[in-house]
């Protein structure tokens, strides 16, 4: 008998949709497939490569109406913000395919009479993409779309609470008539994919997700030579020094802390507030934050969903109280969002102030609408608290001195050093962590660097 996933909605956790798991054959089906495709992709032209790209990109945007309301129904972000993240799909597929042609170009060191020397970029084979709930298209066409354009084909697996997006990407790459075999969409469980990257018959995988299925990704390639690429998360700080625009700072660190009810790897998680205007930026973030309208995803008028499910909001519940056994202070009265009932997937956010380090919340990640709020005495204070951490996605500073924040910048341990924004992936970038936030690079140039293979070519033509 066949195996099923059941996607349950967060938004009144009834069964939103059903599906079978991929079998064995459907597996080997693809991973053959993928291969014999790839053969011929790879001898294609960028140019031709690119229209195919811009066309799936074009399908996926045409499916919009329809998208919107699944990504509330799969994981809760309301209606309202739904479109942004298509968007932002577009302008990094978009990004990424314009640079291919420069990115891939082969690479010829200073000219040697009697030779010919350049370094051309191989695609590596099949790349397995292991994308996450939380931004399913955003995340998903980091690799995508760059690992075809390289000439590579694509194994997406996507996560069982966003499954139809695994649909979508399989639905679009058939509008643009992508040659039969390049991509497959396989729903798999933990067991099925670590035993495909076992396999040896992927040559990369990229996966974003949690630090402890980041070690069974590496597990599982063990002894296989490929590349993994693992995005896991972050507990990312900002900064606000005394010198900085204050309601642009609490403006922007709010959304940062709120948007997607907290569930982004770049979330923000935690602030340190110089001393000197620590009590006016407080006042004014718990003012902004009492804004938010919890609710029903599907409403137009909600800017604040449910969590993904009933235990990711007990487990944020759990570090607010015990972060408030431990002398904690919360500023925002539950009460004011009557949607946050105890044991649901709908929970308030929440802004907690008399905060240290021994406390969960300022340390493990939360994945969930809550912040924690410290004062500092400046500069040096921020920085050794910014680093007091096992993760290193990207942290941001709040300033109007630029000098101050690339010297800061250059002090603090992650991936991506902010001034006066956060949450936000510039496709032109790097996107990487270190410690626990994990390794590899996607976007940018740099990206393309995990998805080919360098060839030389040392050809002595005068003999």
């Amino acid at each position: 008998m066949t195996a099923k996933v059941q996607l349950i909605s967060p938004v009144d956790g009834r069964v939103y949709v059903e599906r079978d798991l991929a079998d064995a054959a459907q597996v080997e089906q693809a991973l053959t497939a993928a291969a014999s495709a790839q053969a011929s992709w790879q001898r294609r032209s960028l140019s031709e490569r690119a229209a195919f790209c811009n066309a799936a990109v074009d399908a996926m945007l045409s499916m919009q109406a329809d998208i919107v309301p699944e990504l509330a129904w799969q994981m809760g972000r309301p209606v309202r913000f739904g479109a942004s993240e298509l968007r932002g799909f577009a302008d990094r597929a978009r990004h990424m395919i314009a640079i291919a042609p420069h990115v891939l170009a082969a690479v010829e060191p200073e000219p040697v009479a009697g030779f010919r020397r350049y370094i051309k970029r191989e695609p590596l084979g099949t790349v397995l993409v292991v994308a996450p709930w939380n931004y399913p298209y955003l995340t998903a066409v980091n690799t995508i779309i760059p690992a075809l354009m390289a000439g590579n084909s694509v194994i997406l697996k996507h996560a069982s609470q966003t499954l139809l997006v695994g649909e979508r990407f399989a639905e679009a790459m058939r509008r643009a008539n992508l040659p039969e075999g390049l991509f497959h969409n396989l729903l798999l469980d933990h067991r099925q994919t670590a035993a495909l990257i076992a396999s040896g018959r992927v040559q990369q995988v990229n996966f974003t997700g949690s630090v402890d299925a980041g070690k069974a990704m590496e597990s599982a390639a063990t002894g296989r030579f490929i590349g993994v690429g693992l995005e896991l998360g972050g507990k990312d700080p900002a900064y606000v020094r005394a010198d900085a625009n204050l309601e642009h700072a609490v403006e922007n660190l709010v959304d940062g802390s709120f948007f997607n009810s907290g569930q982004s790897c770049c979330a923000i998680e935690r602030i340190y507030v110089d001393q000197k205007i620590y009590p006016a930026f407080v006042e004014r973030f718990v003012a902004l934050t009492n804004q938010y309208v919890l609710g029903n995803p599907l409403d137009a008028a909600t800017t604040l969903g449910p969590l993904v499910n009933p235990g990711a909001a007990d487990f944020v519940r759990k570090q607010i109280a015990d972060a408030l056994s431990l002398g904690a202070k919360a500023l925002i009265d539950a009460k004011a969002f009557p949607a946050d009932i105890p044991g649901s997937a709908y929970l308030a956010p929440q802004v907690l102030v008399d905060v240290t380090h021994q406390m969960s919340v300022m340390r493990e990640e939360s994945f969930g609408p809550v912040v924690g709020i410290m004062p500092v005495a400046g500069d040096e204070e921020a920085i050794a608290l910014m680093n007091d951490s096992p993760f290193g996605l990207s942290a941001s500073l709040w300033t109007q001195n630029l000098d101050a924040a690339e010297r800061l910048g250059n002090e603090i341990a992650t991936g991506t050093v902010f001034m006066n924004r956060c949450d936000y992936l510039d496709p032109a970038l790097a996107w990487t962590g270190v410690k626990n936030s994990g390794r590899g690079v996607t976007l940018s140039p740099l990206g393309y660097e995990h998805l080919t293979r360098a060839k030389s070519f040392h050809l002595r033509h005068e003999v």
